[in-house]
């Protein structure tokens, strides 16, 4: 089943397009990755897809339903939600207070109130693993448990579109294959997730289908093991050097 269709999308900005009639759909259940170099469109596209940005020409659609005219926290009570960078001042505060606020933003619990907010607050660290940091202020956590703590954020939304944007930046390949795995378990309990990133390893482990930009454009889109081998995706993205060290090993192509 279709959550999100992007038809036709075109964002310009000035004289700039940063995307150029881009087109897909995201099934339901589905991890989807979306790659590119910087200044492809990715980030352009959640700020879209989350109503940050409004845009030129097309539509989206989720669940079946246009989210042009969307505000963002309409969006986001939809059941869209995004992972972001936490910056001070929210660094003094604690992990569970942070995720409350996410809470707060999401499709339920806004109208529940704090006492609702902060239980499925709690739930979300407990699930990422950080029940045991909630009262620790942020700055205080390591960089693999400030990515738990993002996602927690966002999962405390209770969505059903998760947009994790470059949450595996700055891990080691030990943290990303521990990223990876709570991605699939986060997809385990129902949601569906979009994937943007950098970290080819990440990529090829997690996704079940890969979406390629380039200059604002969709080059390719399909399964991880073809699209990471394509010879164009190859030349406009990865580079000589992914190229040489595939040509070394079929294996090493994709992991």
């Amino acid at each position: 089943m279709k959550i999100l269709e992007v038809i036709g999308v075109t964002k310009r900005f000035g004289r700039v397009m940063a995307l150029k009639d881009v087109s897909f759909t995201h099934f339901e259940g589905e991890i989807l990755g979306v790659i590119g170099p910087s200044g492809a469109g990715k980030t352009t596209l959640v700020n879209l897809i989350t109503g940050s940005l409004s845009y030129s020409n097309g539509d989206i659609r989720f669940g079946g339903g246009s989210i042009r005219d969307l505000k963002p926290h309409q969006i986001g009570q939809l059941g869209i939600s995004r992972t972001f960078q936490v910056k001070p001042p929210l660094t003094k505060m604690s992990a569970l207070e942070n995720v409350m606020m996410g809470a707060l933003f999401g499709r339920t619990e806004r109208r529940r109130g704090g006492r609702a907010a902060r239980r499925r607050a709690e739930e979300a660290l407990d699930f990422l693993g950080l029940a045991g940091k909630k009262d620790i202020p942020i700055e205080r956590l390591n960089g693999l448990e400030r990515k738990r703590l993002e996602m927690a954020i966002a999962m405390a939304m209770n969505p059903k579109l998760l947009l994790l944007d470059e949450v595996m930046s700055g891990l080691n390949p030990t943290e990303i294959d521990v990223g990876v795995a709570l991605i699939k378990e986060v997809r385990d309990t129902g949601v569906t997730i979009l994937v943007i990133e950098h970290v080819m390893k990440a990529i090829a482990k997690v996704s079940d289908r890969v979406v390629v930009l380039h200059h604002g454009e969709k080059i390719t889109e399909g399964p991880p093991e073809i699209v990471l081998n394509d010879r164009q995706v190859i030349d406009a993205y990865l580079g000589k050097r992914y190229k040489a060290t595939a040509a070394l090993s079929k294996t090493e192509k994709i992991i």
